[in-house]
C-alpha cells in the first residue's frame, strides 16, 4: 500500500506543471510570484542554452519579518529552504519599496540572477552573483551584491526592532544557514528577486520571452 501511494504521488507530480509543483511545495508563497520566477527561469534557459537545477525566490513585497526567501530543487520539485532575507538599507524599513541598479545606492535590485562561485570575504562565506537584466540588476557584480550571512538577520533582531537588519543591497541571510544555502545555490543556479514595480514587470525581457520558446521545466 505504501509503495502504491508513493507511486501515485510521483505520477501526479510528473504530470504537474513546474509552477504548480513549486506552489504546492511552498504553500505560503504567492503563486503569482512563483509563476513569474518559473517563467523567467525558463526564458533564461531557452535564451542561454544553460540549465539550472535550483531556483531561489525572494519576495520583497513581504515585510522583512516574514520568511520571504524560498529555495527550490527544480529536478525534484521540492522546497529546500525557507528563510528570512534582508534588503538594502535604502530600499526601505521593514517594507522594501525602492530599488536601484546604481553603485553606492545601498539598495536592492530586482530581477533574475545567475550565481557564480563562493568565496570567503569580509562578510564571511559569500556567494557572487551576476545580474541578468540590463538596467535593473546588471551592475550586481561590480556592486558586490552577494549572498552572505549576517547577525542582524534573525528572529531575535526582528522582535527587538520590528524588522530584521538591512544590508548595503545584498540579500543577506542568517549566519547559521548561510553555508548550506550558499553551497546549494553556487555555480550557475538562479535567484529571482520580486517586487511589483511596474517598470520592471513591463520591461523585463524574461517576463516576455517572445523570441525563444521557453522549455518546460
Amino acid at each position: 500500500m505504501i509503495a502504491l501511494i508513493v507511486s501515485t504521488q510521483a505520477h501526479a507530480q510528473a504530470g504537474q506543471s513546474m509552477q504548480g509543483a513549486l506552489s504546492q511545495a511552498a504553500p505560503d508563497a504567492n503563486p503569482k510570484v512563483i509563476e513569474l520566477a518559473v517563467r523567467s527561469a525558463q526564458c533564461w534557459m531557452a535564451k542561454s542554452g544553460s540549465q539550472a537545477a535550483r531556483l531561489a525566490v525572494i519576495d520583497y513585497s513581504l515585510p522583512s519579518t516574514d520568511q520571504r526567501l524560498w529555495v527550490f530543487d527544480l529536478t525534484r520539485r521540492t522546497l529546500l529552504f525557507r528563510e528570512w532575507v534582508a534588503h538594502g538599507r535604502n530600499s526601505g524599513d521593514n517594507m522594501a519599496t525602492h530599488f536601484s541598479n546604481q553603485a553606492q545606492s545601498l539598495s536592492s535590485s530586482l530581477g533574475l540572477y545567475s550565481t557564480r562561485e563562493s568565496y570567503a570575504g569580509r562578510n564571511g562565506y559569500s556567494l557572487r552573483m551576476d545580474g541578468l537584466e540590463p538596467g535593473f540588476n546588471d551592475r550586481a557584480f561590480e556592486r558586490d551584491l552577494v549572498i552572505h550571512g549576517a547577525e542582524y538577520v534573525s528572529s531575535d533582531f526582528a522582535r527587538q526592532n520590528g524588522r530584521i537588519g538591512r544590508s548595503h543591497g545584498c540579500p543577506a541571510v542568517r549566519t547559521a544557514i548561510a553555508g548550506p544555502l550558499i553551497d546549494t545555490l553556487k555555480n550557475g543556479q538562479l535567484v529571482f528577486i520580486y517586487y511589483p514595480e511596474a517598470r520592471w514587470l513591463n520591461d523585463s525581457a524574461f517576463m516576455h520571452c517572445e523570441s525563444h520558446a521557453a522549455p518546460q521545466l
